[in-house]
């Protein structure tokens, strides 16, 4: 999604890979009439900017393109920035200092203010709740979501099972 920070400008945004803003309503946002927000304008949103920002690397990006990105978060208010290389196994965070962003000097380990998470950097970064259990990663939740399912249908193939034998035993399971 598009961040617009400046009302009036087309050409001032940013499209970080992840954003999160605070105080803002899921969805459409008061000024629209879409479901989803089609892009982020800031002048529309209480003039809010995104509290965190997230880049994952891309074999693509260049130096120059990360730096620019850099300085538009620092200029616009981003509280909390976070770069990811997944290739070099690279984290690297930054944390607003009045003005500026200064680098968090260990990320790994490191609680996001923000956030009140936790980045560790095992095979990727992995990211902890508060109550410090990891975040599921995509692919975990898939497997979660297909055993829920296979339990789900052996459940419904015991339920089958046994209404099957109370009607051989002329019980009607539908008036238990």
């Amino acid at each position: 999604m598009l961040w617009y920070p400046v009302e009036g400008s087309k050409t001032i945004k940013a499209a970080p890979d992840t954003m999160v803003i605070f105080g803002r309503p899921k969805g459409e946002s008061p000024e629209t009439t879409l479901c989803e927000r089609g892009s982020y304008q800031q002048w529309k949103e209480g003039n809010i900017p995104p509290q965190v920002a997230f880049e994952i690397l891309s074999p693509g990006n260049t130096l120059v393109e990360m730096a620019k990105k850099f300085r538009f978060y620092e200029r616009y208010g981003v509280e909390e920035y976070y770069l990811y290389d997944p290739d070099k196994g690279d984290f690297s965070g930054w944390l607003r200092a009045g003005d500026f962003l200064e680098v968090i000097e260990n990320p790994i380990g490191w609680i996001s203010p923000r956030l009140n998470v936790r980045f560790e950097l095992v095979d990727g970064v992995e990211i902890y709740r508060p109550d410090g259990e990891k975040f599921a990663t995509y692919l975990e939740l898939i497997e979660q979501n297909q055993q829920a399912q296979h339990q789900l249908e052996q459940e419904r193939q015991r339920s089958d099972k046994l209404a099957a034998k109370l009607k051989e035993l002329g019980i009607n399971p539908e008036t238990l």
